[in-house]
């Protein structure tokens, strides 16, 4: 079954602050014609676009007031993270200077919209903001007009809903997305078809299926279900390009009816090519050798790159920095593919940290008689170097086999919360068990 990701509105709070020149050319009830705008800081953004979103406009008359309400305007936009500004005056009029910080923008993705492509809705919000290029701040003015822009495309299709957005975890990959969805929508999925006939005969994703179909359609979900179920399978064969999406909906009959309730999905699916392992150069590390480290990743040159193998080695390099008290280690591997030879190679750059040592074992929810049976069954001693590995196979005995631990003692517990407190100033570790 797909996991859910837990999807939460996003409040941007932006830092603002002006710079405010005096000069007793204009008195804060003064108004001057305003002759140019210029703006510093831009990089995605043009000056024509924040003139426009700030208000101003050449040639008309402006005071200290109109400056503050402009430069408020750009903030409300969620386009800058900061703004700042000054002006100078000349013998014709005002010159105002914009010193700016674009916020950061995200993809916008439309979740249960099917009735148009992505490029359609893409294309609404670009005809009436032109600076949209398919990313988005992750709030302010411009977001609420891009909802209510698509809001506004649909109605002019005699599709009457009103669009929610909120910031989400990308379906495809790291970072966040921008989802734009209709809520309470009742399209659901009747069937869901892939391009590769090998999936509409898989047992196992045939399987996973059951957890979509009669749902209520979202493209999230959708997208869900291909990264955690179907991606893994083109990975583990060196698909490692694979295009999977996005989904489509396909209908026979006239285009201009109403869709039914119940819709078929289709998944177009381009596998790539198989890649293989040229490799891996690493850099940073000093305790872990070159040869451990490839050991660890368990792949040989001109091997099929499994996908899946690969994210379990990288994994097994951060196990084996944790084995030996090295909490902090980053992994950060960057891979090269080369699309004529089909050939992936990684440099892996090392930050080792240091080493953690043991300090103190905190138990909650156990009587006098249970804590001193666990104490006598840990055995990491204080002072010595805290060695993960041997941490998580103590919490596995508690889950499994606690009788190891408290022998014939009654002891009952639905479950063992646990924490480990890294203390980064001494380089110790502090451990703590609760037992509910």
């Amino acid at each position: 079954m797909p996991r859910r990701i837990c999807l939460a509105a996003c409040l941007l709070v932006i830092p603002l602050s002006f710079i405010r020149a005096q000069t007793p050319s204009t008195p804060s009830t003064s108004k001057t014609v305003l002759r140019e705008i210029r703006t510093e800081g831009l990089k995605s953004l043009t000056e024509p676009q924040v003139a426009t979103t700030s208000g101003l406009q050449i040639g008309m008359e402006i005071g200290r007031d109109d400056l503050q309400t402009a430069a408020d305007k750009l903030v409300q936009s969620g386009l800058f993270a900061h703004v700042k500004y000054n002006f100078q005056s000349r013998a014709d009029g005002l010159v105002v200077i914009f010193h700016l910080d674009e916020a950061e923008r995200i993809p916008a993705y439309f979740d249960n919209l099917p009735w148009f492509t992505d490029g359609e809705l893409n294309d609404a919000i670009r005809a009436k903001l032109p600076f949209y290029d398919g990313t988005l701040p992750t709030a302010g003015a411009v977001v609420d007009q891009a909802s209510e822009i698509a809001g506004e495309f649909l109605a002019a299709h005699g599709l009457q809903a009103a669009i929610e957005h909120q910031v989400a975890a990308n379906p495809n990959g790291e970072g966040n997305i921008q989802e734009f969805r209709i809520d309470g929508a009742a399209l659901k999925i009747s069937s869901l078809e892939f391009s590769d006939a090998s999936l509409n005969t898989s047992k196992v994703v045939q399987q996973e299926l059951a957890e979509l179909k009669g749902k209520p359609y979202s493209r999230m979900a959708i997208d869900l279900f291909l990264t955690e179920q179907v991606r893994p399978i083109y990975q583990k064969q060196g698909y490692l390009r694979a295009k999977l999406g996005p989904p489509e909906i396909r209908l026979t009959g006239n285009p201009n009816q109403k869709l039914p309730e119940q819709i078929p999905v289709f998944v177009p699916v381009t596998p790539g090519a198989v890649y293989k392992w040229k490799g891996a150069e690493f850099s940073g590390n000093s305790l872990l050798s070159t040869e451990t480290l490839n050991a660890d990743l368990g792949l040989k040159a001109d091997d099929v790159a499994d996908g899946m193998a690969m994210e379990a080695g990288f994994e097994r390099i951060r196990e084996e920095y944790a084995h030996v008290g090295y909490l902090d280690a980053k992994i950060d591997p960057v891979a090269t593919y080369d699309d004529q030879a089909h050939t992936i190679r990684y440099k892996v750059h090392i930050d080792e940290g240091k080493s953690y040592k043991f300090n103190v074992l905190t138990i909650t929810g156990l009587s006098p008689t249970a804590e001193k049976r666990l104490r006598d069954a840990w055995a990491i001693p204080q002072g010595e170097v805290f060695d993960k590995a041997i941490f998580e196979e103590f919490l596995t005995k508690l889950e499994t086999k606690p009788s190891e631990i408290f022998h014939n003692l009654p002891v009952h517990y639905e479950n063992v919360g646990h924490w480990i407190q890294p203390d980064e100033a001494n380089r110790t570790v502090d451990v703590l068990l609760d037992f509910k």
